[in-house]
């Protein structure tokens, strides 16, 4: 296990890992939202393809939200 590092850098490498992760999630459910329209239109591939991509894309969010609480220094 790794100790939490406490240094200004490492709050800023937080922040940045914690928005890496709102954008990553904000793509998720827009790729939702596109797999749902590929649904009602009948298009099977699109929702196969954007259901993978949200599923890349939540994948990815959650390890940027766990990275950002690694690096946030412990009080």
């Amino acid at each position: 296990m790794t100790a939490r590092p406490t240094t200004a850098g490492a709050t800023a490498e937080a922040r940045r890992a914690r928005n890496l992760a709102r954008y990553a999630l904000l793509v998720c459910v827009a790729t939702v939202a596109a797999a749902v329209l590929s649904l009602v239109r009948g298009n099977w591939i699109g929702l196969v393809c954007w259901i993978l991509m949200a599923g890349l894309a939540s994948n990815m969010g959650w390890y940027y939200l766990r990275r950002s609480k690694a690096r946030t220094p412990a009080p």
